[in-house]
């Protein structure tokens, strides 16, 4: 038995420690490279089962895997690049805000090969600047919410339908509150990349004339709508209030244990969603509430990326290589249940069911993909503010001054001008 299945026999839960992937037969290796990422959405087993069978083909290298908490990726991983402390490579989400650190992956790839599958997510790790090959696209997501059917039945709710606004949803929502005495009505991870999608909805532009980012009259609706919904109790204090500055906070646990009917999250908690729920109720992916400007989600996900102070650029690159290469990253996406980023593969369509995928995990992600697709009609800055090397000022700006209008430390008018005086600051 492997070292993995020994592991999933055991029911071996991954935690944030640093796992070592040995090698075919133990072998002492040319290179040891280290993998850093965040298990928050269970993929650890996949990662850990990709690096092993690369290590069988590549006996020369070993990966190392340096599993972290999310807040690690996002608040220490830069702090540790800069001070030139960070690991060989990363799963990361902040695609061009660390571009200065990336590796170049041109010389090690099929060039044409990977502007051809993946050229519609590369901009996003340029940042601005011109070439260049920095990352495999493991994860194309989009935000969008979950929603519990078997309250919504238990209440006698009908489930709003596509098009449905969003304050349509909270009426609902509020009615499911009631009936059936959940602890909230609706719930969104605290970030400013879940807001900025609904807030577009209302009309946010997030960007002037000058390509610089701001805040405007329609940011200002969608956030007096979120404090006014915790308010009164439709959200909870758990989340946005409860956790400072820009952290990261989500939703998870309350939507599993059917405190609330509604959770805004996003594609790539599908699997997650599935696994935890299981049989004790009823859930589907719902169509993204809309506002007068649209059907506002925003696109995401996560890179592989290399680091160029690693002192194993050959080692680094050529797993990066492997991974997006069509075969593995066919493999990838349809074990993650992730909408695939190579433009051939989505085209083909995944098939999801070969590795385990339920009809409702199958229809979720088809869900999603509509989403994504209409809201490059409707909101196009949402791709922009994806690819813009500062949008994690804007996410943890958005989080830390929307909760201090909640929690009574600002006004809504001292919050804005606060926003603007830091998104200034980058220009």
């Amino acid at each position: 038995m492997s070292y993995l299945s020994k592991l999933t026999a055991r029911g071996a839960v991954f935690g944030s420690v640093s796992l070592m992937a040995l090698g075919a037969g133990g072998a002492v290796s040319a290179a040891e490279i280290d993998l850093m990422f965040s298990d928050v959405d269970g993929k650890a087993a996949i990662i850990q089962d990709f690096a092993e069978r690369y290590m069988k083909e590549h006996p020369d290298v070993t990966i190392k895997m340096n599993i972290v908490g999310y807040d690690v990726l996002r608040e220490q991983l830069p702090v540790q690049l800069e001070a030139g402390t960070g690991p060989d490579m990363a799963f990361n989400t902040n695609l061009g805000g660390l571009h200065q650190y990336y590796l170049d992956l041109t010389p090690y790839v099929d060039q044409a090969d990977w502007e051809e599958g993946y050229g519609n997510v590369l901009p996003w790790y340029r940042a601005g600047n011109e070439g260049g090959i920095y990352g495999f696209q493991t994860e194309l997501t989009v935000t969008g919410p979950y929603v519990n059917l078997t309250m919504f039945e238990e209440a006698g709710v009908e489930v709003p339908g596509a098009g449905a606004t969003w304050e349509e949803w909270a009426e609902a929502t509020r009615q499911v509150q009631d009936a059936t005495g959940s602890y909230a009505g609706m719930v969104m991870d605290r970030s400013g990349h879940r807001f900025a999608g609904p807030a577009m909805s209302y009309g946010a532009k997030y960007f002037d004339d000058q390509g610089h980012m701001i805040v405007d009259d329609g940011f200002r609706t969608f956030a007096q709508m979120m404090v006014d919904w915790h308010k009164d109790g439709l959200m909870p204090p758990d989340i946005w209030p409860a956790v400072s500055g820009g952290k990261y906070a989500n939703g998870n646990e309350m939507f599993f244990n059917q405190d609330t009917p509604f959770y805004m999250s996003g594609s790539w908690n599908i699997a997650n969603v599935e696994s935890n729920v299981g049989d004790k109720f009823d859930w589907a992916v719902a169509s993204v509430p809309c506002g007068p400007a649209g059907c506002g989600v925003m696109p995401g996900g996560t890179g592989l990326v290399g680091f160029k102070d690693t002192d194993a650029p050959e080692a680094v690159a050529g797993f990066i290589a492997w991974m997006g290469e069509k075969e593995q990253a066919a493999e990838w996406y349809g074990r993650t249940f992730a909408i695939p980023a190579r433009k051939d593969l989505q085209a083909e369509g995944i098939d999801y069911a070969q590795y385990g995928a339920s009809q409702k995990v199958s229809e979720g992600l088809n869900t999603f993909a509509q989403m994504a697709q209409k809201a490059a009609e409707e909101t196009p800055q949402a791709y922009e503010l994806q690819g813009d090397p500062n949008n994690f000022a804007m996410f943890n700006a958005t989080a830390q001054y929307v909760s201090a209008v909640m929690n009574g430390e600002l006004t809504m008018d001292e919050a804005m001008e606060k926003m603007k005086e830091e998104l200034a600051k980058l220009y």
